[in-house]
């Protein structure tokens, strides 16, 4: 079955999308890719959501800011959609739609994804199964990570050696241990690119570091860096998720853009080291997926502490869009009732199927 998937993460790059041939248990085949950037115009109306979700956080009135985003989400998932759709030269069966996180607290069951579903349906002409996290999060779940399941497709398909360890690299780090018997582990690790990001656009000094060369540049705060990992959430054991907005930033005023991007960049990889202690048995090999791959800064303190790190680009995947895959692999997977998560990745008692499926309405397509 061909199936597309989406994903736009808390890193508000844009909005990726994947095809993949799929049963929602193997891979068959991978399909064209494409992905929209957010203009500065959008990432400001999705940055106002994000910022009254926080002040919000579940309590009162929906703050009026998450219509507006909700829609721009959606007309960018059908433009970028139509794209692959064009490419691919047919319509997919079935598409996986992730949409916006604004808001991540599964300690109250709670995980705010913005993105109308049956209007993206209608726009598109395609069944969308969406709302991947409610189910887990409503059973007692950490309603995250959701690729883990993907992540043991990839190794199988790769016929990789195990165990094997998946880090993805966004907003916030997330890896995924595949076990020999096909055992999973998975939980946040940490920080990924989100802080540093901030402190790079607060300092007007673009994006994202670019290359890790503000990193490179500069020095690592050893005391700074203790106070981040004394953080409570690296105290707890077992399956666990962060929202990107967990860890204060009021120090890095104090510091130079150069050697607050070194310290954040530590502090990603001290994060990961330390989920590291945590796993059953150590890794044969870590791969390393999403935009964190691209800096070579950290890929330098990863493999400092970890050893042998290959990005997902080095195997031949799809480093930037196995998240978007991940998305059309757990709506096939949802269609068939197959579980999406289980004990070891959310936590949850036994593993569970989830997502809600919208059929077009008003497409004729």
């Amino acid at each position: 079955m061909l199936v597309m998937g989406y994903m736009s993460g808390t890193s508000l790059d844009g909005v990726d999308v994947a095809m993949i041939e799929t049963d929602g248990e193997r891979i068959e085949a991978f399909g064209p890719t494409a992905i929209i950037p957010f203009t500065s115009a959008e990432r400001t109306i999705i940055e106002q959501a994000t910022r009254d979700a926080l002040a919000w956080n579940g309590y009162g009135a929906v703050p009026s800011s998450f219509d507006p985003a909700s829609d721009l989400i959606v007309r960018l998932h059908v433009e970028v959609g139509e794209r692959v759709i064009a490419e691919a030269g047919c319509r997919p069966a079935l598409i996986g739609f992730h949409g916006q996180t604004l808001l991540h607290r599964p300690e109250r069951g709670l995980s705010v994804q913005i993105g109308d579903p049956r209007m993206l349906a209608d726009a598109l002409g395609v069944p969308v199964v969406a709302q991947m996290r409610q189910d887990d999060l409503r059973a007692g779940g950490q309603g995250a990570p959701l690729v883990p399941v993907y992540h043991a497709a990839l190794a199988d398909y790769l016929g990789l050696t195990r165990p094997v360890a998946f880090l993805n690299v966004g907003g916030v780090a997330n890896l995924t241990w595949v076990g020999a018997e096909g055992t999973l582990v998975a939980f946040d690790t940490g920080p990924g690119n989100g802080l540093i990001d901030q402190v790079v656009q607060a300092r007007g000094a673009g994006r994202y570091d670019d290359g890790g060369r503000f990193a490179a540049a500069g020095s690592v705060d050893a005391e700074i860096l203790a106070r981040l990992l004394a953080h409570d959430y690296f105290r707890g054991e077992g399956a666990k998720s962060l929202d990107r907005y967990d860890f204060p930033l009021d120090w890095a005023a104090t510091c130079s853009l150069e050697d607050a991007a070194a310290t954040l960049t530590a502090f990603t990889a001290e994060a990961v080291a330390l989920a590291a202690r945590m796993l059953p048995a150590p890794p044969e090999c870590w791969i390393i997926c999403g935009g964190g791959s691209h800096n070579p800064a950290l890929m330098a303190a990863l493999r400092d502490r970890l050893g042998t790190c290959r990005t997902a680009d080095d195997i031949a995947l799809r480093s930037d869009f196995i998240e978007a895959e991940a998305m059309a692999f757990l709506a096939a997977r949802s269609l068939q009732g197959l579980p999406l998560t289980f004990p070891g990745t959310t936590g949850v008692a036994a593993p569970l199927t989830g997502g809600q499926l919208w059929y077009p309405v008003c497409n004729t397509k």
